[in-house]
Protein backbone atom coordinates (compact mmCIF):
# COMPACT_ATOMS: atom_id res chain seq x y z
CA UNK A 1 0.00 0.00 0.00
CA UNK A 2 1.40 3.70 -0.97
CA UNK A 3 1.55 5.66 1.79
CA UNK A 4 1.32 9.60 1.75
CA UNK A 5 4.85 10.67 3.63
CA UNK A 6 5.73 14.50 2.65
CA UNK A 7 9.28 16.29 4.42
CA UNK A 8 9.46 12.93 6.44
CA UNK A 9 6.41 12.41 7.97
CA UNK A 10 2.73 10.39 7.83
CA UNK A 11 -0.24 12.19 8.53
CA UNK A 12 -2.47 10.46 11.16
CA UNK A 13 -4.14 8.34 8.67
CA UNK A 14 -1.85 7.36 6.73
CA UNK A 15 0.69 6.42 10.03
CA UNK A 16 -2.34 4.29 11.10
CA UNK A 17 -3.00 2.71 7.65
CA UNK A 18 0.88 1.51 7.83
CA UNK A 19 0.67 0.16 11.35
CA UNK A 20 -2.70 -1.41 10.48
CA UNK A 21 -4.22 -0.38 13.67
CA UNK A 22 -7.39 2.11 13.76
CA UNK A 23 -6.83 6.23 13.91
CA UNK A 24 -8.80 5.83 17.13
CA UNK A 25 -6.32 3.66 18.63
CA UNK A 26 -3.39 6.28 17.35
CA UNK A 27 -5.60 9.12 19.60
CA UNK A 28 -5.94 6.90 22.58
CA UNK A 29 -2.40 6.39 22.41
CA UNK A 30 -1.37 10.02 21.84
CA UNK A 31 -3.88 10.87 24.65
CA UNK A 32 -2.20 8.60 27.38
CA UNK A 33 1.02 10.05 26.73
CA UNK A 34 2.02 7.32 25.03
CA UNK A 35 2.67 7.99 21.32
CA UNK A 36 2.57 11.73 20.71
CA UNK A 37 3.37 12.90 17.12
CA UNK A 38 6.62 14.17 16.27
CA UNK A 39 5.00 17.19 14.59
CA UNK A 40 1.79 18.76 13.96
CA UNK A 41 0.57 21.26 11.06
CA UNK A 42 -0.56 25.18 11.44
CA UNK A 43 -3.61 23.94 11.20
CA UNK A 44 -3.55 21.00 14.44
CA UNK A 45 -2.99 18.50 12.44
CA UNK A 46 -0.46 15.58 13.79
CA UNK A 47 2.65 14.27 12.06
CA UNK A 48 4.30 11.05 12.65
CA UNK A 49 8.11 9.68 11.58
CA UNK A 50 9.36 6.49 10.98
CA UNK A 51 10.88 6.79 14.88
CA UNK A 52 7.71 7.31 16.02
CA UNK A 53 6.54 3.80 13.88
CA UNK A 54 9.19 1.95 15.85
CA UNK A 55 8.08 3.16 19.10
CA UNK A 56 4.53 2.34 18.12
CA UNK A 57 5.65 -1.22 17.18
CA UNK A 58 7.01 -1.66 20.36
CA UNK A 59 3.87 -0.41 22.56
CA UNK A 60 1.90 -2.94 20.68
CA UNK A 61 4.65 -6.11 20.86
CA UNK A 62 4.39 -5.39 24.60
CA UNK A 63 0.43 -5.08 24.79
CA UNK A 64 0.80 -8.45 22.96
CA UNK A 65 3.36 -10.10 25.42
CA UNK A 66 0.93 -8.73 28.52
CA UNK A 67 2.24 -5.17 29.79
CA UNK A 68 -0.33 -2.89 30.99
CA UNK A 69 -0.79 0.55 29.35
CA UNK A 70 0.45 2.12 32.70
CA UNK A 71 3.61 -0.48 32.84
CA UNK A 72 4.45 0.77 28.83
CA UNK A 73 4.26 4.37 29.56
CA UNK A 74 6.94 4.04 32.63
CA UNK A 75 9.01 2.25 30.18
CA UNK A 76 8.40 4.46 26.98
CA UNK A 77 9.18 7.20 28.75
CA UNK A 78 13.38 7.46 27.47
CA UNK A 79 12.49 6.38 24.01
CA UNK A 80 13.74 9.77 22.82
CA UNK A 81 17.31 8.99 24.09
CA UNK A 82 20.05 7.96 21.56
CA UNK A 83 20.29 4.26 21.29
CA UNK A 84 17.02 3.80 23.11
CA UNK A 85 15.15 1.88 20.02
CA UNK A 86 18.03 -0.38 19.40
CA UNK A 87 17.47 -1.64 23.30
CA UNK A 88 13.98 -1.42 22.66
CA UNK A 89 13.78 -3.93 19.65
CA UNK A 90 16.22 -6.27 22.28
CA UNK A 91 13.84 -5.81 24.61
CA UNK A 92 10.79 -6.94 22.22
CA UNK A 93 13.55 -10.02 21.08
CA UNK A 94 14.28 -11.56 24.25
CA UNK A 95 10.52 -11.19 25.37
CA UNK A 96 9.45 -13.32 22.42
CA UNK A 97 12.19 -15.86 22.77
CA UNK A 98 11.00 -16.59 26.11
CA UNK A 99 7.54 -16.78 24.93
CA UNK A 100 8.26 -19.10 22.33
CA UNK A 101 10.41 -21.52 24.44
CA UNK A 102 6.97 -21.59 26.74
CA UNK A 103 4.70 -21.99 23.93
CA UNK A 104 7.03 -25.07 22.72
CA UNK A 105 7.01 -26.27 26.14
CA UNK A 106 3.34 -26.73 26.41
CA UNK A 107 2.90 -28.02 22.83
CA UNK A 108 5.59 -30.76 24.12
CA UNK A 109 3.07 -30.89 27.19
CA UNK A 110 0.19 -31.99 25.29
CA UNK A 111 1.82 -34.14 23.15
CA UNK A 112 2.63 -35.61 26.01
CA UNK A 113 -0.75 -35.94 27.64
CA UNK A 114 -1.97 -37.31 24.57
CA UNK A 115 0.26 -39.85 24.44
CA UNK A 116 -1.06 -41.16 27.26
CA UNK A 117 -4.53 -40.62 26.76
CA UNK A 118 -4.45 -42.65 23.73
CA UNK A 119 -2.44 -45.35 25.72
CA UNK A 120 -5.23 -45.35 28.25
CA UNK A 121 -3.95 -44.08 31.19
CA UNK A 122 -5.20 -41.35 33.86
CA UNK A 123 -4.83 -37.74 33.11
CA UNK A 124 -2.50 -35.85 35.68
CA UNK A 125 -4.75 -32.98 36.63
CA UNK A 126 -1.19 -31.59 38.45
CA UNK A 127 0.26 -31.50 35.07
CA UNK A 128 -3.00 -30.19 33.36
CA UNK A 129 -2.77 -27.69 36.34
CA UNK A 130 0.95 -26.67 35.20
CA UNK A 131 0.47 -26.46 31.39
CA UNK A 132 -2.32 -23.98 32.37
CA UNK A 133 0.19 -21.92 34.27
CA UNK A 134 2.55 -21.85 31.47
CA UNK A 135 -0.49 -20.94 28.86
CA UNK A 136 -1.12 -17.68 31.13
CA UNK A 137 2.58 -16.60 31.42
CA UNK A 138 1.84 -13.32 30.36
CA UNK A 139 2.37 -11.84 33.79
CA UNK A 140 5.41 -14.09 34.66
CA UNK A 141 7.16 -12.24 31.74
CA UNK A 142 6.64 -8.86 33.02
CA UNK A 143 7.99 -9.25 36.27
CA UNK A 144 10.91 -11.11 35.16
CA UNK A 145 11.26 -8.15 32.81
CA UNK A 146 10.72 -5.41 35.46
CA UNK A 147 13.01 -7.00 37.70
CA UNK A 148 15.87 -8.65 35.79
CA UNK A 149 16.02 -5.39 33.97
CA UNK A 150 16.32 -3.15 37.05
CA UNK A 151 18.75 -4.83 39.02
CA UNK A 152 20.83 -5.20 35.83
CA UNK A 153 20.46 -1.25 35.50
CA UNK A 154 21.97 -0.89 39.21
CA UNK A 155 24.76 -3.71 38.98
CA UNK A 156 25.85 -1.77 36.22
CA UNK A 157 26.22 1.44 37.83
CA UNK A 158 28.60 0.34 40.40
CA UNK A 159 30.72 -2.14 38.32
CA UNK A 160 30.74 0.91 35.77
CA UNK A 161 32.13 4.01 38.47
CA UNK A 162 32.84 2.21 41.30
CA UNK A 163 36.71 3.09 42.85
CA UNK A 164 37.01 0.16 44.28
CA UNK A 165 38.51 -1.96 41.08
CA UNK A 166 38.15 -5.55 42.93
CA UNK A 167 34.33 -5.21 42.19
CA UNK A 168 31.08 -6.07 44.84
CA UNK A 169 30.82 -9.58 43.69
CA UNK A 170 35.22 -10.81 43.68
CA UNK A 171 34.82 -9.37 47.58
CA UNK A 172 32.14 -11.06 48.25
CA UNK A 173 33.33 -14.29 47.29
CA UNK A 174 36.79 -13.69 49.00
CA UNK A 175 34.72 -13.18 52.11
CA UNK A 176 33.79 -16.97 51.59
CA UNK A 177 37.23 -18.40 50.70
CA UNK A 178 37.02 -22.24 49.52
CA UNK A 179 33.78 -22.86 48.59
CA UNK A 180 35.26 -26.01 46.66
CA UNK A 181 33.55 -29.35 47.66
CA UNK A 182 31.31 -27.08 49.50
CA UNK A 183 27.03 -27.15 50.03
CA UNK A 184 26.05 -23.92 48.83
CA UNK A 185 22.49 -22.04 49.35
CA UNK A 186 22.08 -18.75 47.91
CA UNK A 187 18.46 -16.98 49.01
CA UNK A 188 17.70 -14.21 47.14
CA UNK A 189 19.91 -14.63 44.16
CA UNK A 190 18.53 -12.65 42.13
CA UNK A 191 20.19 -12.44 38.85
CA UNK A 192 22.96 -14.54 39.62
CA UNK A 193 25.83 -11.98 38.76
CA UNK A 194 27.60 -13.57 41.55
CA UNK A 195 28.49 -17.14 40.62
CA UNK A 196 28.63 -15.67 36.85
CA UNK A 197 31.32 -14.37 38.02
CA UNK A 198 32.80 -17.54 39.84
CA UNK A 199 32.27 -19.35 36.76
CA UNK A 200 33.81 -16.95 34.19
CA UNK A 201 37.41 -15.88 36.85
CA UNK A 202 37.17 -18.82 39.38
CA UNK A 203 35.84 -21.69 37.89
CA UNK A 204 39.00 -23.99 39.76
CA UNK A 205 37.36 -23.16 42.93
CA UNK A 206 34.25 -24.93 41.80
CA UNK A 207 35.55 -28.17 41.96
CA UNK A 208 32.84 -30.83 43.45
CA UNK A 209 30.71 -27.81 44.78
CA UNK A 210 26.83 -28.10 44.53
CA UNK A 211 25.39 -24.44 44.62
CA UNK A 212 21.44 -24.38 44.88
CA UNK A 213 20.56 -20.70 43.56
CA UNK A 214 17.06 -19.94 44.68
CA UNK A 215 14.84 -16.79 45.04
CA UNK A 216 11.02 -15.79 45.74
CA UNK A 217 10.79 -14.86 41.83
CA UNK A 218 10.99 -17.09 39.43
CA UNK A 219 11.77 -14.65 37.15
CA UNK A 220 14.50 -13.72 38.94
CA UNK A 221 15.64 -17.66 38.98
CA UNK A 222 14.93 -17.84 35.49
CA UNK A 223 17.21 -15.17 34.53
CA UNK A 224 19.72 -16.53 36.68
CA UNK A 225 19.42 -19.69 35.15
CA UNK A 226 20.24 -18.21 31.78
CA UNK A 227 23.28 -16.38 32.91
CA UNK A 228 25.28 -18.39 34.17
CA UNK A 229 24.07 -21.36 31.48
CA UNK A 230 24.60 -24.95 31.66
CA UNK A 231 26.23 -26.57 34.54
CA UNK A 232 26.43 -29.15 36.70
CA UNK A 233 27.36 -27.28 39.43
CA UNK A 234 24.36 -24.93 39.73
CA UNK A 235 19.95 -25.84 40.59
CA UNK A 236 17.57 -23.09 40.79
CA UNK A 237 15.01 -23.23 42.82
CA UNK A 238 12.04 -20.64 43.61
CA UNK A 239 10.99 -20.57 47.30
CA UNK A 240 10.85 -18.20 49.87
CA UNK A 241 14.02 -18.15 52.37
CA UNK A 242 11.23 -17.80 55.11
CA UNK A 243 10.43 -21.39 54.48
CA UNK A 244 13.05 -23.33 52.90
CA UNK A 245 12.33 -26.88 51.46
CA UNK A 246 15.69 -28.39 52.37
CA UNK A 247 16.64 -30.72 55.72
CA UNK A 248 18.54 -30.04 58.30
CA UNK A 249 21.88 -28.95 58.78
CA UNK A 250 22.42 -30.02 54.70
CA UNK A 251 24.46 -26.86 53.85
CA UNK A 252 27.96 -25.47 54.15
CA UNK A 253 27.41 -21.90 53.46
CA UNK A 254 24.21 -19.93 52.78
CA UNK A 255 24.64 -16.24 51.43
CA UNK A 256 22.14 -13.37 51.14
CA UNK A 257 23.64 -10.71 48.91
CA UNK A 258 21.50 -7.35 49.56
CA UNK A 259 18.03 -9.64 50.32
CA UNK A 260 17.81 -9.49 54.52
CA UNK A 261 16.16 -5.76 54.28
CA UNK A 262 13.29 -7.31 51.80
CA UNK A 263 11.83 -9.99 54.04
CA UNK A 264 8.96 -9.69 56.09
CA UNK A 265 10.08 -11.45 58.80
CA UNK A 266 13.78 -11.45 58.96
CA UNK A 267 13.62 -13.60 62.30
CA UNK A 268 12.15 -16.18 60.19
CA UNK A 269 14.26 -16.20 57.49
CA UNK A 270 17.31 -16.34 59.61
CA UNK A 271 15.79 -19.18 61.97
CA UNK A 272 15.53 -21.28 59.45
CA UNK A 273 19.14 -20.14 57.26
CA UNK A 274 20.47 -21.52 60.92
CA UNK A 275 18.10 -24.62 60.51
CA UNK A 276 19.95 -25.85 57.28
CA UNK A 277 23.46 -25.00 58.04
CA UNK A 278 25.74 -27.57 59.65
CA UNK A 279 27.20 -26.87 62.49
CA UNK A 280 30.35 -24.51 62.05
CA UNK A 281 28.82 -23.79 58.48
CA UNK A 282 29.39 -20.12 57.70
CA UNK A 283 26.03 -17.23 56.77
CA UNK A 284 27.53 -14.50 54.39
CA UNK A 285 25.16 -11.54 54.45
CA UNK A 286 25.85 -8.38 52.79
CA UNK A 287 23.92 -5.43 53.67
CA UNK A 288 23.98 -1.42 53.46
CA UNK A 289 24.82 0.87 55.71
CA UNK A 290 22.69 4.61 56.20
CA UNK A 291 24.81 6.50 54.19
CA UNK A 292 24.73 4.23 51.31
CA UNK A 293 23.95 6.12 47.93
CA UNK A 294 22.58 9.18 50.12
CA UNK A 295 23.97 11.64 47.27
CA UNK A 296 21.09 9.81 45.13
CA UNK A 297 18.22 11.02 46.92
CA UNK A 298 19.95 14.29 47.88
CA UNK A 299 19.79 14.79 44.58
CA UNK A 300 16.16 13.93 43.45
CA UNK A 301 14.44 16.02 46.65
CA UNK A 302 16.52 18.61 45.75
CA UNK A 303 15.14 18.51 42.09
CA UNK A 304 11.38 18.10 43.73
CA UNK A 305 11.17 16.89 47.57
CA UNK A 306 7.83 14.98 47.26
CA UNK A 307 10.41 12.05 45.24
CA UNK A 308 11.38 9.43 47.33
CA UNK A 309 13.34 6.37 45.95
CA UNK A 310 12.09 3.78 48.43
CA UNK A 311 9.27 3.30 49.86
CA UNK A 312 11.22 2.47 53.12
CA UNK A 313 14.87 2.95 54.80
CA UNK A 314 16.48 -0.45 53.64
CA UNK A 315 19.24 0.18 56.07
CA UNK A 316 16.72 0.32 59.20
CA UNK A 317 15.07 -3.11 58.56
CA UNK A 318 18.58 -4.86 58.34
CA UNK A 319 21.66 -2.63 57.96
CA UNK A 320 25.35 -2.93 58.55
CA UNK A 321 24.54 -0.36 61.98
CA UNK A 322 21.22 -2.35 63.90
CA UNK A 323 22.12 -5.53 61.87
CA UNK A 324 23.98 -7.89 64.36
CA UNK A 325 21.71 -7.33 67.51
CA UNK A 326 19.07 -9.44 65.26
CA UNK A 327 21.73 -11.94 64.18
CA UNK A 328 22.98 -12.82 67.80
CA UNK A 329 20.06 -14.81 68.86
CA UNK A 330 20.94 -17.14 65.92
CA UNK A 331 24.59 -17.55 65.42
CA UNK A 332 27.61 -17.66 67.84
CA UNK A 333 30.45 -15.82 66.02
CA UNK A 334 29.53 -12.78 64.12
CA UNK A 335 32.26 -10.71 62.22
CA UNK A 336 31.19 -6.80 60.60
CA UNK A 337 33.35 -6.46 57.15
CA UNK A 338 33.03 -3.38 55.55
CA UNK A 339 33.29 -2.34 51.71
CA UNK A 340 35.60 0.50 51.27
CA UNK A 341 34.24 2.19 47.89
CA UNK A 342 32.59 5.36 46.27
CA UNK A 343 31.07 6.38 42.74
CA UNK A 344 32.57 8.55 40.67
CA UNK A 345 29.80 9.23 38.08
CA UNK A 346 30.71 10.63 34.74
CA UNK A 347 27.72 9.98 32.43
CA UNK A 348 24.11 11.30 33.51
CA UNK A 349 22.66 8.39 31.59
CA UNK A 350 23.53 5.54 33.80
CA UNK A 351 22.21 7.48 36.79
CA UNK A 352 18.98 8.67 35.30
CA UNK A 353 18.69 5.30 34.69
CA UNK A 354 18.97 4.17 38.15
CA UNK A 355 16.91 6.11 39.74
CA UNK A 356 14.18 5.75 37.02
CA UNK A 357 15.06 1.95 38.61
CA UNK A 358 14.15 2.16 41.58
CA UNK A 359 11.54 1.14 44.01
CA UNK A 360 9.93 4.66 44.80
CA UNK A 361 7.12 7.15 43.70
CA UNK A 362 9.75 8.70 41.18
CA UNK A 363 7.89 7.35 38.20
CA UNK A 364 4.60 9.71 39.75
CA UNK A 365 7.01 13.04 39.40
CA UNK A 366 9.60 12.68 36.57
CA UNK A 367 8.29 10.75 33.75
CA UNK A 368 6.23 14.07 33.11
CA UNK A 369 9.50 16.13 33.64
CA UNK A 370 12.18 13.50 32.47
CA UNK A 371 14.06 15.59 30.17
CA UNK A 372 13.89 18.60 32.62
CA UNK A 373 15.46 16.56 34.85
CA UNK A 374 18.41 15.06 32.80
CA UNK A 375 19.01 18.81 32.28
CA UNK A 376 19.12 19.28 36.07
CA UNK A 377 21.21 16.60 36.56
CA UNK A 378 23.85 17.57 33.63
CA UNK A 379 24.27 20.44 35.32
CA UNK A 380 25.02 18.94 38.48
CA UNK A 381 27.84 16.77 37.09
CA UNK A 382 29.25 19.45 35.12
CA UNK A 383 30.87 21.19 37.94
CA UNK A 384 33.00 19.36 38.62
CA UNK A 385 33.10 16.44 35.37
CA UNK A 386 31.70 14.11 38.07
CA UNK A 387 28.87 13.47 40.84
CA UNK A 388 30.53 11.68 44.01
CA UNK A 389 27.95 9.00 45.28
CA UNK A 390 28.83 7.20 48.68
CA UNK A 391 28.83 3.65 49.05
CA UNK A 392 28.09 2.34 52.59
CA UNK A 393 28.14 -1.49 52.14
CA UNK A 394 29.48 -4.22 53.69
CA UNK A 395 28.44 -7.92 55.02
CA UNK A 396 28.53 -10.31 58.44
CA UNK A 397 30.33 -13.11 58.58
CA UNK A 398 28.75 -15.59 60.49
CA UNK A 399 29.17 -18.72 61.94
CA UNK A 400 26.45 -21.55 63.52
CA UNK A 401 27.27 -22.55 66.27
CA UNK A 402 29.01 -26.14 66.85
CA UNK A 403 26.96 -27.42 69.60
CA UNK A 404 24.21 -29.49 69.20
CA UNK A 405 21.10 -27.80 68.08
Amino acid sequence: MKQIKQDGYYTTGAFAKMANVSLRTIRYYDKMGLLKPSASTQAGYRLYTDRDFVRLQRILTLKYLGFSLEEIRELSVRDTDADYVKQSLKLQRDLIEKRIEGLQLVCETLGQTVGLLEQGASVDWQQILNLIHMVNMERTLVEQYKNGSNLNIRIQLHQEYSVNRQGWFPWIFEQMADISGKRILEVGCGNGELWRWVKDHRPDFLAGARILLSDVSAGMVAEAEKRIGEDAHFSYACFDCMQLPLPDQSQDIVVANHVMFYVKYPEKALAEIRRVLRSGGVFVCSTYGRNHMKEISALVQEFDPQISLSQVKLHEAFGLDGGEEQLRPFFEHIEKRRYVDELRVTDVMPLLDYIMSCHGNQHEYLDVRYERFKSFLREKLSRKGYIKITKDAGMFYCISPVSER
